[in-house]
């Protein structure tokens, strides 16, 4: 099957869950269990049409009127990213009536407006509206509304602080320091846990579109996963996949739904796999301004992670002194179990949670008080490091841990490899 690139990812229709109520922790409290599970029985997922879909999901319909009002009328300084899917914008509504407020009153709220692309926007617009109209969990972006109104089609989230694990992963800058190792074995179980509930057997949901550009931090880097225009419904009964076109993003996608179209919840499995290594090493999944032979992560960083001896050649630098070489072991060999080629081998994504719970440092976002002392440091350390103490001891690279209570201006997700369909 032939692979295609596209300034645009395409998606399907069939956004056909069962589930008619909320699920998971209505209070945004992790509900403790390593499943993720929730009580309920599970409903036959049956097709649903538009107007079913927007009926029973537990969202307010606002006007495009009141979003104008809330986004001070979409002004460009309200601009909080922008991507092939449209813009998303900062504005503010009455954190209990939801109507909207003046700036700097009532709640702040992210405003999605979908380019009017035709039937595909649309598509992918009213697959969000399904799923997390439907779906709570502490580890999912909360849907607040959406507007459908005429040519008009727009989402409103809750506001995510931090921004996307892209940024603060791959963007350089004052405003986005370097993730410390507690902190990104925190984001990383938090996401598990969200694709965990996904896979869940009460909600069955493959999300299809796993990348760092899709994982968003609050103001305590709790992680959330957000963009839900490509998920799809899970195999059901006696079926083991979902045969579908290929969609998702380069560098991300699984090698056998890239071959065959077959999508099951392995699929989402391996593309945590490919975040998993772009955390441990701070490189992007596909790079071609790398030399060559270093373009795909995962063909450059896969034969480095069986190896106790080699792995430091895959280690974020900047995490010199953070980790024991035991623990970076562990994360690296819970990657490459992830990004096995045959499925099957592959953990399920209850197992990564389980692995990740046994590594977590208590207090990840209050800062590292006890790190290693650093073995290597780079010759420039004249900007972003502490001045050595009196003792001697050498100087740290400040972590985002130490800018834990700071303001940090927020840029929402864009694409960050090129887009695939076929």
């Amino acid at each position: 099957m032939g692979v295609c690139l596209s300034a645009q990812i395409k998606a399907e229709s069939p956004y056909n869950t069962g589930l008619n109520s909320k699920y998971g922790s209505t209070d945004g409290n992790y509900l403790g269990s390593t499943n993720d599970k929730v009580s309920g029985n599970s409903v036959p997922q049956t097709p649903r049409s538009e107007g079913e879909i927007l009926q029973s999901s537990n969202l307010k319909s606002f006007t495009l009127s009141e979003l104008k009002t809330a986004t001070r009328n979409f002004r460009p300084d309200s601009v909080l990213g922008e991507g092939g899917f449209g813009s998303v914008f900062k504005g503010w509504i009455d954190e209990n009536s939801l109507t909207a407020t003046k700036p700097g009153t009532g709640i702040v709220i992210a405003v999605k407006r979908l380019n009017q692309d035709g039937i595909q926007g649309h598509r992918e617009w009213l697959a969000e509206v399904n799923y997390l109209g439907q779906l709570s969990h502490p580890h999912l972006v909360r849907l607040i509304g959406f507007c459908l109104e005429d040519e008009h089609r727009l989402l409103v989230y809750e506001f995510m602080p931090r921004g996307s694990l892209e940024n603060h992963l791959f963007r350089r800058g004052s405003y986005f320091q370097p993730l410390s190792w507690s902190l990104r074995l925190k984001v990383a179980l938090d996401a598990a846990r969200g694709l965990a509930f996904l896979h869940s057997a009460e909600t069955k949901v493959i999300y299809r579109d796993f990348k760092t550009s899709n994982i968003l931090l609050d103001s305590n880097y709790n992680a959330k996963l957000s963009d839900f225009g490509l998920a799809k419904d899970g195999p059901t009964g006696d079926k083991s996949h979902v045969s579908t076109r290929v969609m998702g993003t380069y560098g991300y996608a699984a090698p056998e739904y890239l071959a065959t179209g077959h999508l099951t919840s392995k699929s989402d499995v391996y593309s945590f796999g490919v975040v998993l290594l772009e955390m441990l090493s701070g490189k992007r999944a596909v790079d071609k301004n790398r030399p060559s032979g270093q373009h795909s992560l995962v063909e450059w960083g896969k034969p480095f992670l069986a190896n106790k001896r080699k792995i430091f050649r895959v280690l974020d630098t900047r995490l010199e002194g953070q980790y024991s070489t035991d623990d970076a072991y562990k994360v690296a060999n819970l990657a490459l179990r992830c990004l096995s080629i045959d499925s099957k081998f592959r953990p399920n994504m209850d197992e990564v949670v389980t692995t990740l719970e046994q590594l977590q440092v208590p207090n990840a976002n209050e800062g590292n008080q006890n790190l290693c002392r650093v073995r290597r440091r780079s010759a420039d350390v004249s900007r972003g490091y502490q001045n050595p103490s009196v003792n001697g001891s050498r100087a740290r690279r400040r972590s985002a841990d130490d800018f834990s209570r700071m303001e940090t201006p927020s840029t929402y997700p864009r694409p960050s490899a090129s887009p695939l369909y076929t």
